[in-house]
C-alpha cells in the first residue's frame, strides 16, 4: 500500500467497516500479532501524525492516576489544580480533557506535554499491540478518524486474502 492508497481513506474506511468487523471477529490472533510491529512501522512512515492530529483535535485520552501525578508535577501544579483546570470525569468514570481540541495541542499539531503525555496518547492508535484485536469496537472507532488504523487494517485484510 502506498500513500496513494491513503487518498479518500475516510470514505473507504466507512465502506469497509463491515469487512473490518468480520476480520476482527475471525482473525487468528497470533498471526495478526506477529504482523503488527512491521505494519505499525510502515503506517507511521506513510502517515505524518503532525499533519493530521485528529485524535488530539476530536477525542481525549484517559488520564490515569499515574498520568495525572506525572503531568501535574511536570507542569508544577498540584494534582487537584491540574484536574480542576484541564480534566473532567466522563461517563465511564475516567478523567478526560474538558475540551476539544486538547488544551496541550500546539497550533503546529505538536504536543506541549509530549515527554510526559498520558499513556493512552503514547500507545495510540494501538496498532502494535493486542488491543487491536481484543477491543474491536475501539479499533473500528479509531479507523474512522485515524489513517494509521485504516492503513494497518487494510494491510491485515489484504494479507489474509493472499
Amino acid at each position: 500500500m502506498t500513500t496513494d492508497a491513503l487518498q479518500n481513506w475516510e470514505k473507504k474506511t466507512k465502506e469497509h467497516r463491515k469487512s473490518y468487523q468480520q476480520f476482527l471477529k475471525r482473525a487468528d490472533k497470533n498471526k495478526v500479532l506477529k504482523q503488527l510491529p512491521v505494519l505499525h512501522e510502515e503506517a507511521f512512515e506513510a502517515v505524518d501524525c503532525l499533519t493530521c492530529a485528529r485524535c488530539c483535535k476530536n477525542y481525549s485520552p484517559r488520564f490515569k492516576t499515574p498520568d495525572v501525578k506525572r503531568i501535574a508535577r511536570g507542569l508544577g501544579l498540584k494534582e487537584s489544580v491540574f484536574i480542576d483546570t484541564y480534566l473532567k470525569v466522563d461517563e465511564d468514570g475516567d478523567f478526560v480533557v474538558k475540551q476539544s481540541p486538547c488544551p496541550f495541542l500546539n497550533p503546529d499539531n505538536t504536543c506541549s506535554i509530549y515527554e510526559m503525555r498520558p499513556s493512552d496518547c503514547a500507545r495510540f492508535p494501538y496498532t502494535d499491540e493486542d488491543v487491536l484485536i481484543k477491543r474491536p469496537a475501539l479499533t473500528l472507532k479509531n479507523s474512522e478518524f485515524c489513517p494509521i488504523t485504516y492503513y494497518v487494517l487494510e494491510k491485515l485484510i489484504a494479507g489474509a486474502l493472499k
